[in-house]
C-alpha cells in the first residue's frame, strides 16, 4: 500500500491528520513534523491496525 499523509481542514479551522499505509509507530514518526509545526494535539486516535504488524492508519486532530 502506498504511504500517504492526509491533512484535512474543517470549517472552524480544526485540522485532522491521517497517516495511511504506515506500520505501527511509523505513522507517529511520519506525522511528528506536522504536529510540531501546528501545535499541541487535541485528540489522538490509534486505530487497531497500529497494534498489528500490517499496514495501518493513525489519526490526529489539532485545533478547536
Amino acid at each position: 500500500m502506498k504511504r500517504v499523509i492526509e491533512v484535512m481542514v474543517g470549517p472552524a479551522g480544526e485540522l485532522k491528520i491521517e497517516a495511511v499505509g504506515f506500520v505501527g509507530a511509523d505513522c507517529e514518526k511520519a506525522t511528528a513534523f506536522l504536529e510540531q509545526a501546528l501545535g499541541i494535539a487535541k485528540a489522538r486516535q490509534k486505530k487497531s491496525e497500529f497494534h498489528q504488524c500490517h499496514q495501518g492508519k493513525h489519526q490526529l486532530t489539532i485545533g478547536t
